[in-house]
């Protein structure tokens, strides 16, 4: 394979900014009703045990991405030790669930915006985002990565700020006339466990979701400085920063408002930092969900333009999308996920004027790449158990070994396993589950037309 290399310039705490972005979205800000909704104050559980399956997932990728740090490396794995067809769909989802969630996280972006600004055209506002982001990520990896670094930063300030303000109002009464509102709000509204097992095992399918994105780190492999030390400490830390992020605001909202009213309250963000007489919360968390929206857009072009240079690596796309720029990008792969995100942003707009259900369809695509992010996952774990059989040497003084190998690979890829069976029970999940599977057989049949040809 003709291989071109990629610049490797992405720093430790670039990596770490760019894993913890791609994984805190939207969706906290706004407040997790969705998932609480189902299981009660129960969902910090929920958080809990997908972190540690996610922890898993990490740290089988970590232990491959120690021998062989490459660009698109779960991809790459599947490759080559579970099949050809297991690699071609786990790029293929990567690009259509990052070209999902760009688009829409640029519509969200317009929507933010109109919040200063009403009569700006929400078109408009997406397309300068989308252009400024795919200049930057033409520039150079570093300009990308250095853009992540103070996108995620944001997230991550606001919610630190937000933790601390719950906990002075729920141990002191800060905001609340010095009457401390304890954490009696865990129990005292239908219990702990509102919805039994199976609520709690629906809300855990989304807060699964809520996870995706967390393995860009291993996308970033190919263009890290010192990428066996940067890649361990960045998984090292990674998990564990993301399960006190999100376990520390959701504890903070569970207990400082009654699980059953939050839907029907805006952001639990803006509601929390209104009550300490922070009187200016809305602007507060408007800006930061914009560059949250921004973050995921942004992680959006450099992961999927990486997976459109893999397949073009391994020719299963035209060799134009290997083509690197002088700082070493592969700029038509960016600039083809770029357009991608653009078209879909035009069609957004377009389809209401031509049908009145289409907006209905717009809301099940974007949620239809849970199971195409869920791919790298499962392929990660698999490829894991064939990779220690074909490396016994350079497992030898391993520093970044899978605990508990292989008994915790199969235990993850079981829970991730009824995860799914209980998406597909679940009413609210079935349609956009159902268009993942069509997604992944289309691209199987795809596939297999392409070989036959070859041959």
């Amino acid at each position: 394979m003709d291989e071109k290399e990629l610049n490797r310039s992405l720093t430790s705490r670039q990596m770490q900014m760019i894993a913890l972005g791609g994984t805190i979205g939207v969706g906290l800000f706004m407040g997790s009703a969705s998932t609480i909704k189902w299981t009660g104050p129960s969902v910090l559980l929920a958080y809990a045990l997908a972190g540690a399956i996610l922890y898993l997932v990490m740290r089988a990728l970590g232990e491959m991405l120690y021998v062989d740090p490459s660009t698109g490396s779960f991809a790459k794995f599947a490759t080559e030790y579970i099949h050809p067809l297991a690699g071609y769909l786990t790029a293929w989802s990567n690009v259509f669930q990052y070209l999902v969630v760009g688009i829409s996280e640029v519509i969200a972006v317009g929507t933010y915006l109109a919040f200063w600004w009403p009569n700006l055209p929400h078109w408009i506002a997406g397309v300068v985002v989308v252009v400024t982001l795919c200049i930057a990520n033409l520039v150079t990896v570093k300009a990308y990565g250095e853009l992540e670094f103070w996108f995620a930063l944001i997230k991550v300030v606001t919610i630190i700020l937000m933790i601390v303000l719950g906990l002075l109002v729920i141990v002191f009464g800060f905001g609340n006339g010095g009457h401390p509102v304890g954490i009696s709000n865990l129990w005292t509204h239908g219990g702990f466990f509102t919805g039994g097992v199976k609520g709690f095992i629906f809300a855990l399918s989304i807060v699964v979701a809520s996870y995706q994105g967390i393995e860009v780190i291993g996308i970033t492999a190919g263009e890290a400085e010192n990428p066996q030390a940067n890649i361990i400490k960045a998984i090292k830390s990674i998990v564990g920063r993301i399960l006190i992020f999100y376990i520390g605001a959701i504890f903070v909202i569970v207990s400082i408002y009654p699980w059953d009213q939050l839907d029907t309250m805006g952001s639990p963000f803006v509601e929390t930092f209104a009550k300490v007489g922070i009187t200016f919360a809305a602007e507060i968390i408007n800006f930061v969900m914009l560059t949250a929206a921004m973050s995921g857009c942004n992680s959006g072009i450099f992961s999927s333009s990486r997976m459109l240079f893999t397949l073009g690596e391994e020719h299963r796309l035209p060799k134009v999308f290997t083509n690197l720029s002088k700082n070493k990008v592969p700029y038509v792969s960016v600039i083809a996920i770029s357009v991608g995100i653009l078209i879909g942003l035009i069609l957004n707009y377009l389809l209401p004027l031509i049908s009145h259900t289409s907006g209905n369809v717009f809301v099940i695509v974007y949620s239809s790449s849970v199971l195409p992010g869920m791919v790298p996952w499962f392929v990660i774990l698999v490829s894991d158990l064939k990779f220690r059989k074909l490396h016994p040497d350079q497992l030898k003084g391993h520093p970044f070994k899978m605990p508990f190998f292989p008994v915790a690979n199969y235990l993850a890829i079981v829970a991730l396993a009824i995860i799914l069976i209980f998406m597909f029970l679940n009413p609210e999940t079935i349609v956009s589950l159902l268009v993942g599977v069509v997604f992944l057989i289309v691209m199987t049949i795809i596939f297999f037309v392409k070989e036959r040809r070859a041959n």
